[in-house]
Order: structure tokens, then sequence, then C-alpha cells
């Protein structure tokens, strides 16, 4: 579904990505690991079109996106989360997932007084768009909780809610275990499971946690000074000298 292929960017001449290749099949949960540093971050601003690359392309279904705008890869589907969650704390957790789809009526003042019916039904029709997202991720509870008042991983659940309020095939995972309690954290993957499994999404996932890396990914690819050194299966990945040198020489020893 998306083939990165030769990707370089450098800043202030430092080469933060160096021609780095692979891809992420259709119906995949590939992990993306390696150490601080190792352009993983740089990546994915690259693919969600935040930074143009100085070379290479990013191809979606076939069709060079490099350089495209975020805003129109979220709408072809791409969408990215951030290791550190973006919510509008002083919403409710039902009011932030409401303000994701685009194009409501009514958001329109005319639309408001001229299709109040229309207006309604939309409303309605999402209104249970979110009540279903709420019970996926088991936040139906915190519904009505202002955003900033809940746990980082209710946060990390509530940005995995956001994508399910679009349309998206492709998500961007950036460390969703970040910060995030072993219980929830079991919620998350759990969830993260069921999207790929029951509503065919697609991810690409960024960890430094290698239980849940285990549990979800396969493939597994491994950037270290920006450029890929291993892909495979979790096993062969945590086996490779390279690998090991690289990055998990810590806790090999």
């Amino acid at each position: 579904m998306i083939k990165i292929e030769k990707i370089s960017k450098s800043f202030g001449g430092i080469r933060a990505v160096n021609e780095c290749s692979f891809e992420v099949a259709k119906g995949s949960i590939t992990g993306l690991i390696g150490p601080n540093g190792a352009g993983k971050s740089t990546l994915f601003g690259i693919v969600a079109g935040f930074i143009k690359p100085d070379s290479g392309r990013i191809l979606l279904d076939g069709e060079d996106v490099a350089g495209v705008a975020p805003h129109r890869l979220f709408r072809r589907g791409l969408v990215r989360t951030f290791q550190t969650p973006h919510e509008f704390s002083r919403m409710t957790i039902r009011e932030n997932l409401m303000l994701v789809p685009e194009g409501q009526s009514g958001e329109s003042l005319l639309q408001s007084w001229l299709h109040w019916g229309q207006v309604k039904a939309e409303e309605r029709a999402l209104l249970d768009r979110v009540d279903d997202v709420l019970g996926f991720l088991n936040l139906a509870h915190v519904a009505d909780e202002k955003a900033g008042n809940v746990s980082g991983g209710q946060k990390k659940l509530l940005e995995l809610g956001r994508t399910m309020m679009t349309d998206a095939k492709v998500v961007l995972l950036d460390e969703p275990g970040a910060g995030v309690n072993r219980t929830l954290l079991a919620t998350l993957a759990e969830a993260i499971e069921r999207l790929n499994r029951e509503r065919g999404y697609t991810f690409c996932v960024i960890e430094h946690d290698m239980d849940l890396i285990g549990r979800l990914c396969d493939p597994v690819v491994v950037m270290a000074n920006g450029s890929v050194i291993a892909e495979g299966d979790f096993d062969s990945v945590r086996s490779n000298r390279q690998v090991i040198d690289a990055y998990l020489g810590g806790e090999a020893a």
C-alpha cells in the first residue's frame, strides 16, 4: 500500500534519512524500530507530508505522493498520530471526536438556517458513529470528561479514536505505548489488533516497547543512522547481529 523508495533528507548538512526504502503492505501492522536519532520520526514526517524529502519517492497505492500536503494525504486516508497527544483539552472526549470529520453541514451558518433538518440528521449519524468509537475503545465512561483531565493512556486511545472518525486506510502510529500504563497499553494493543483484523486498517508503528512490537508487528523494519539495516519477523530481527549492535545490545547483554 505504501512503498518508500530511497528517501533522503538532510538538515544543516546532517543526513537524517539516508536512502531509506521499505514497504508497508496492505493489511499489515508493520513495526519501525531503531535507536534514538535513527531517523524514524523524521521519516514519518516525510511520509505524512509534514517534511519534504530531498530525494526519493513515496508510493501510495502506486502514486507518488512525496511532498503532498498533509491535509491532502488525510483526505486520501493516510493519517498520522503523534507521540504526544494533541487533544483539545477544554473539550470533552465526545466533542474531540465530533470535530474530526470534514465538510459537516452544521459548520455553515447558512446551511444551519436553510437546511436545519439535514444538519440534525447528520449530527445524529455523527453521534452514532462517535458512540461506536467510544464503545470500541472502552472510552464511553469518560465520554463527557474534559480531554485534558483524562490519563495519558486514555489520550492515546482518543488519538486512535480520531483516526476512526476518518476514512483512514493507513495509520502511522508514533510511539503509541509511550507513557501508557500496562493495563491501558493492553487495551490499546487490543484495539489496534481489532482495527487491523475486523476493519482492515493498515498500520505502521514506531515503538520502543519491544513487548508491544513483538505482539503487534510483522514485519519489523529496523533503522539506524537514517537507513534500513534489517527487516523481517520479530524473532529474526532481534537475533540479527547488526540490530543487536545498533539497538538491542543492552537488552541482549
